[in-house]
């Protein structure tokens, strides 16, 4: 019996008619966004910002986002207020103190990769069983 493949959702074609449209820098930024959402810290930073629905302080932020460095979370909190994705506001206190919070932009973004993320999560056990079968069929590397 033969597979029948699903229709996309989306029809690539018409994306990249879309995209043609663009100017240089309008393609540029475009692509910047989606390389900075796409990193390694981005979305997660973001997530945990808005799951707590209410400004939160720059230790907090690092507490719940976990692994990550001090230089490498203040990188990403830069690069998404900087794209309009969070808010950052600083108080006039001795010591100073700093709160971030999720801005409508950086919420319905969230809102659209959301199902991606849930998506990838169902399937979880696919994508392992994927790079196990991969793993076993890899000569093994040999020891000079």
């Amino acid at each position: 019996m033969k597979k029948v493949r699903k229709q996309s959702k989306f029809s690539w074609e018409h994306i990249k008619d879309f995209c043609d449209t663009l100017t240089e820098a309008e393609d540029t930024l475009t692509r910047e966004i989606v390389s900075c959402i796409s990193d390694k810290w981005s979305l997660w930073t973001m997530s945990v910002i808005a799951e707590n629905r209410q400004p939160m302080r720059f230790s907090r932020v690092m507490e719940h986002v976990g692994e990550i460095s001090q230089k490498s979370l203040t990188k990403t909190l830069r690069g998404l207020e900087r794209d309009g994705l969070i808010t950052r506001k600083v108080f006039a206190e001795v010591p100073p103190r700093v709160e971030y919070t999720i801005t409508p932009l950086g919420t319905e973004m969230l809102d659209n990769v959301a199902p991606l993320w849930l998506w990838v999560a169902t399937r979880v056990r696919r994508f392992q069983d994927s790079r196990n079968a991969f793993n076993q069929r890899q000569p093994a590397i040999r020891k000079q």
